[in-house]
């Protein structure tokens, strides 16, 4: 049996988002559950675009994921080099046979030549096809102009895994660039030749590519070669879902999810879930249960919507299910500044009642700050409460005294009886718990929110309860 290759070719020009990690994602998934090799190339041909140090980031995400790759340029592999600047010699053999054959040639026309033909085209109201123009006498091509492909039109029809079966007229397929003035080959030569090269299998890539696949056909059987399995990722679309997400949208930098106290495995999941679903109504999915489960003629056709507060409630899962050791290890450049003054035994001890409110990591401040330092009153969260700016200073006060006065008679604070006492407050007061246990929580914390408060004020301790209310 062929042994399944998959690859993730990004080009280094910025920061990675969810639409790349979700290409790379289905890839990796592709070859882990056929036992495969998943490969990482870049593709680094246009150095126009390049971005210093985005080579280096695009490891460190795919790393960070967990989506460790079997072939790459830090690591090397069988069918390296791994980066198109390294091939140069490869893309140049390549060419060489399609000029040898007759499918390739010298473009001897200046910018301004072209940029006559496409006005011509347009005042005729016809498309502009370069191959309408191609040079009767080429001259032999030397490096200095670019090298193009000389196609041969006509109708393909293909099967695409995710998108079904396809076809397309001649009228699409053109002449395009194999090789620029620089040397450098074009993406659209570059990566079939390495595709073949590295034996791949599947490629799987973004609906942007989906209208040069006439071309690629073309391309494909001029140079005498088999067909991998295609499949194309629809869109992820913005919350509204009607247009491509965009920087402006969430597609920001994955790296700034983890720095901003999302899990790894949390993104991994979530990304999986965008466009595609395992036939059940299971939302959350670890690493494990991805690669067992996970098949592309599942992904949906249409683009996937990103909602940001399904990512957030899927890391919060993912918090709650982590072993407090494992958390108190991925929290620890999270705790507030003054969280360092005390032992590892208290700060656990805190965790371990905020772990099940805690949404990403970066709540930790704002969710334990009071456990380590005097909080600053903010009666805001009074006044902007829709059932507390309701009540009078002399209700709050009233309300706040009799906590004061219960809590204090109690000999055992544990979280326990102090869950008795706030029950039998809220039955000597008459109030709900909504506003009774709100003033206490916010009159002992001043934040907007809290863990479970009887859990809050028993690690308070008593004496610091009593204080704080009575101030």
């Amino acid at each position: 049996m062929t042994t399944i290759r998959t690859r993730f070719a990004p080009s280094p020009t910025g920061f990675l988002h969810v639409g790349g990690i979700r290409t790379a994602l289905f890839a990796y998934l592709v070859a882990r559950q056929a036992g495969g090799q998943f490969i990482l190339r870049l593709e680094d041909t246009d150095k126009s675009r390049e971005v210093a140090g985005s080579a280096e980031h695009l490891v460190e995400s795919l790393n960070t994921l967990g989506l460790s790759y079997d072939e790459g340029p830090d690591i090397g592999g069988d069918y390296g080099p791994y980066r198109q600047s390294d091939r140069l010699d490869t893309y140049h053999r390549w060419a060489q046979k399609l000029i040898d054959a007759g499918r390739a040639y010298a473009d001897p026309y200046a910018p301004a030549e072209v940029q006559e033909f496409r006005e011509a085209a347009a005042a005729a109201k016809k498309p502009f096809l370069y191959r309408n123009h191609r040079p009767e006498n080429p001259p032999v091509w030397d490096g200095s102009t670019p090298l193009r492909f000389k196609a041969d039109p006509q109708q393909y029809q293909w099967h695409d895994v995710v998108m079904g079966d396809l076809k397309t007229g001649p009228e699409v397929i053109d002449d395009f660039i194999l090789i620029k003035t620089d040397g450098y080959p074009t993406y659209n030569f570059a990566h079939i030749v390495d595709d073949a090269e590295m034996k791949i299998t599947h490629v799987i890539r973004g609906q942007e590519f989906l209208s040069s696949m006439p071309n690629y056909l073309n391309l494909y059987e001029a140079l005498g070669l088999e067909l991998p399995i295609f499949a194309t990722m629809p869109h992820i679309m913005n919350e509204q879902g009607n247009k491509k997400l965009g920087k402006r949208d969430g597609a920001k930098d994955v790296l700034d999810y983890i720095r901003d106290g999302y899990l790894p495995e949390a993104l991994v999941s979530f990304i999986a879930t965008l466009g595609w679903n395992d036939g059940t109504t299971k939302e959350v999915f670890t690493h494990d249960e991805l690669v067992e489960t996970f098949d592309l003629h599942r992904v949906g056709r249409s683009g996937a919507r990103f909602d940001e507060k399904r990512l957030l409630w899927v890391n919060g899962h993912f918090i709650r299910e982590l072993p407090l050791d494992e958390l108190m290890r991925r929290a620890e450049p999270f705790w507030p500044s003054n969280a360092h003054t005390v032992d590892v035994a208290y700060k656990q001890q805190v965790l371990s009642i905020a772990q099940e409110r805690l949404k990403t990591l970066n709540d930790l401040p704002a969710l334990t700050s009071y456990f380590f330092d005097e909080p600053t009153r903010d009666d805001t969260l009074i006044t902007e409460n829709k059932q507390l700016k309701k009540l009078t200073e002399s209700e709050v006060t009233t309300l706040i005294n009799a906590a004061h006065d219960a809590l204090a008679t109690l000999d055992d604070w544990q979280p326990g009886t102090i869950q008795d006492a706030l029950n039998q407050l809220l039955e000597s007061t008459g109030r709900k718990p909504g506003i009774l246990f709100s003033l206490i929580r916010i009159y002992t914390t001043w934040a907007p929110f809290s863990p479970q408060l009887n859990d809050t004020l028993a690690l308070l301790g008593k004496d610091k309860t009593l204080q704080r209310l009575r101030s």
